[in-house]
């Protein structure tokens, strides 16, 4: 029945006037899954070029890059996708704020949608690292620092050592499987840029999709 309703959202029989306003809607979230559509069928072609290990990552991308034919093309699409993806959900999500989407019957729809972001977020963070560049690996380093201060989960957060936390075994070391950024934290980073985030992203945008339908569908203006 949730399959069903999703697809007659993406196919409605009908829509209200206000929804096909674009000054309205900016049409973000359309866009939105449209480049997460591009990102998904991209990263499937990249995926047959790259293996996630220490040794051939980096220069698996520079075969693709300029040995591959239109492996270029494939991987800016995947690229600037992913960077507009980003962007055009802020976007939706201030629409929604701004034009009180958010307010009951959506309200649980809100929280669908803040959980989408940051699963966004987390796919450019993720794959970031895969590169395995210089840039790469240094800016995922910084970046996991700040895991360290993670209140109750980092070793140099509040309550660390009353709990006994220790740089071994918290935040920051789940993350990069160890305590620095190594091959295993290529592999990490891979599985869950290419498996858990998308899996989990699109099972999330399949309940937003039937929450729409469900509260009414698209919320008119104020």
């Amino acid at each position: 029945m949730i399959l069903g309703n999703v697809w007659l959202h993406l196919h409605p029989p009908k829509m209200r006037r206000h929804a096909v306003r674009i000054k309205f809607t900016w049409c973000m979230g359309g866009i939105t899954f449209l480049l997460f559509l591009v990102t998904l069928v991209t990263g499937v072609v990249l995926m047959f070029y790259y293996r996630p290990t220490g040794e051939y990552a980096y220069y698996d991308l520079k075969y693709l890059m300029h040995d591959v034919p239109f492996g270029a093309v494939v991987r800016n699409m995947h690229r600037w996708a992913a960077h507009s993806m980003v962007i055009t959900v802020m976007l939706h999500m201030f629409r929604v704020f701004m034009t009180g989407s958010y307010k009951p019957p959506r309200e649980f729809n809100w929280v669908v949608g803040i959980l989408l972001i940051t699963f966004t977020l987390l796919l450019s963070f993720t794959g970031y690292l895969l590169p395995w560049d210089q840039l790469a690996i240094w800016a995922i380093t910084v970046a996991s620092n700040m895991a360290r201060a993670t209140p109750l989960l980092g070793h140099e957060g509040p309550f660390a050592a009353q709990l006994g936390i220790g740089s071994r075994y918290d935040a920051r070391s789940i993350m990069l499987a160890g305590t620095i950024v190594a091959p295993a934290t290529l592999l990490r980073f891979y599985v869950l840029h290419c498996i858990v985030i998308p899996i989990a992203a699109a099972m999330l945008m399949i309940l937003h999709f039937w929450r729409i339908r469900k509260d009414g569908g698209i919320s008119g203006p104020l």
